[in-house]
């Protein structure tokens, strides 16, 4: 159980995103040491309007007013990927803490210059990869690990929706976009969790929606210790729904059914010599555990398990993934 916090974090909301209400405010609202305290979007209307909806008490029309603002401890980033970098460093400058959505940054180089500045602050700097605080992958991780699968020799994870509307922001090259970017970025974190190393990549395809911005990707991946891995991801293409993750070892394997949002409902299959096994976990939300990490590095100094370095290594395999199929990297809007 946590210990009671002196006073309440106090958050503020960058852009006011769809996602946010679920990523953020609602857990807040069941946390009682997080407070989300302002919102800010470029058109002021638009922020009043979202901050009288969701019971928010400021609203700006001004990034940077939000990030100045003197009564904020934190700033939550759900902006478009290509402006990730850009307001997390703002955020830092005005000694804010950063809890920011994935893909962290645009690509590799711009990470690494999160990552210095991060480490030269005393600010918690995390990535909003809320899959990974569940219960769900923290179990998968460790039988992974474990020994109990035998030597690993393959890992596999996917993660595939339908978006058909190709004028979303998600498709935009000049905002980083790209199905690797969007639900690719899950599918390349989960295949590093469960393989326990950082991999190579040995191939990648696309199916792209213009030249240079794929709405689809296959890449496979080669782990230091020997066994591979394949990635896929997609956000339009004949594979349209696809949640999933499997470990496959010597001696057994394990599957994964929507590890992203086991909320809701997902299950944990083993199969060794021993049998087979289903586990299952909690359905409080993912958000919930990682809003609940993020206050507690802030207020405790607790470790998170997406800080910037594995930021850093998250992007390192996505710009080889483009790279592999010949698309460009992309850039900082």
């Amino acid at each position: 159980m946590n210990e009671p916090a002196v006073a309440p974090l106090r958050i503020g909301v960058l852009g006011a995103a769809n996602i946010a209400p679920s990523a953020l405010i609602a857990p807040a609202k069941r946390n009682p040491e997080v407070t989300v305290a302002a919102v800010a979007a470029r058109d002021g209307m638009r922020a009043a309007a979202f901050a009288k909806k969701h019971g928010i008490e400021a609203a700006y029309d001004d990034y940077e007013k939000l990030i100045t603002a003197p009564d904020l401890d934190a700033v939550y980033i759900p902006l478009p990927n290509g402006l990730h970098g850009r307001w997390t460093r703002a955020a830092l400058a005005a000694g804010k803490h950063v809890l920011c959505e994935k893909p962290f940054t645009a690509n590799t180089a711009e990470a690494r210059e999160i990552q210095e500045l991060a480490q030269d602050s005393d600010r918690v700097v995390m990535e909003a990869f809320h899959y990974r605080y569940h219960p769900f992958t923290l179990a998968a991780e460790n039988i992974a690990a474990s020994g109990e699968l035998g030597e690993l020799v393959r890992i596999e994870t996917a993660f595939c929706f339908p978006l058909p509307k190709f004028s979303d922001i998600r498709y935009d090259y000049d905002l980083a976009g790209g199905a690797l970017m969007d639900a690719g970025c899950y599918a390349v974190h989960m295949a590093r969790v469960l393989g326990g190393e950082q991999p190579e990549v040995t191939s990648a395809r696309a199916k792209v929606r213009d030249p240079r911005v794929d709405r689809a990707m296959t890449a496979e991946l080669r782990y230091p210790s020997g066994h591979t891995g394949r990635i896929r991801c997609s956000m339009w293409s004949s594979d349209v729904l696809r949640v999933s993750a499997r470990v496959i070892g010597e001696r057994g394997e394990l599957r994964m059914l929507n590890p992203i949002g086991p909320q809701l409902g997902h299950r944990l299959t083993v199969r060794t010599d021993q049998g087979k096994r289903v586990e299952r976990f909690t359905r409080r939300p993912t958000y919930d555990f990682q809003l609940e990490a993020f206050a507690d590095a802030v207020l405790r100094d607790t470790p998170v398990l997406t800080p910037p370095r594995d930021s850093v290594e998250n992007m390192a395999v996505i710009d080889a993934i483009y790279q592999a199929a010949g698309l460009p990297l992309r850039q900082p809007s």
